[in-house]
């Protein structure tokens, strides 16, 4: 089972504004097929992370506030967000160790 928690706009901001621990936030979209190549990936990392990072799964179709508070203008949109400010971004796919990379470099 994944450690992966999926957010609303009602929830955004208890589960990932206040969050305790950094956040990776995956903004992306039922029908986005690069969206769907990143998944697996995000999941892996909810994983391997659990207890050190939080990481957030945001449908923009569920959360349209958010993702245009965030200025997230296509999906897949990953964001990394520490004591609620967002540290670093990618846009589109990517690899599992650039990934990393970020989230090292966060925590």
């Amino acid at each position: 089972m994944s450690d992966l928690i999926h957010v609303t706009d009602e929830t955004f901001e208890a589960e990932i504004l206040n969050s305790d621990v950094p956040v990776l936030v995956d903004f992306s979209a039922t029908w986005c097929g690069p969206c769907k190549q990143l998944t697996p990936i995000v999941e892996e990392l909810a994983t391997e992370y659990a207890g050190r990072l939080k990481v957030a799964h945001v449908d923009v179709d569920h959360a349209r506030d958010h993702a245009t508070k965030f200025g997230v203008m296509s999906v897949p949109t990953v964001l990394y967000m520490k004591a609620g400010t967002v540290t670093d971004s990618q846009v589109g796919v990517t690899t599992k160790a650039k990934m990393i990379e970020k989230i090292d470099k966060m925590l």
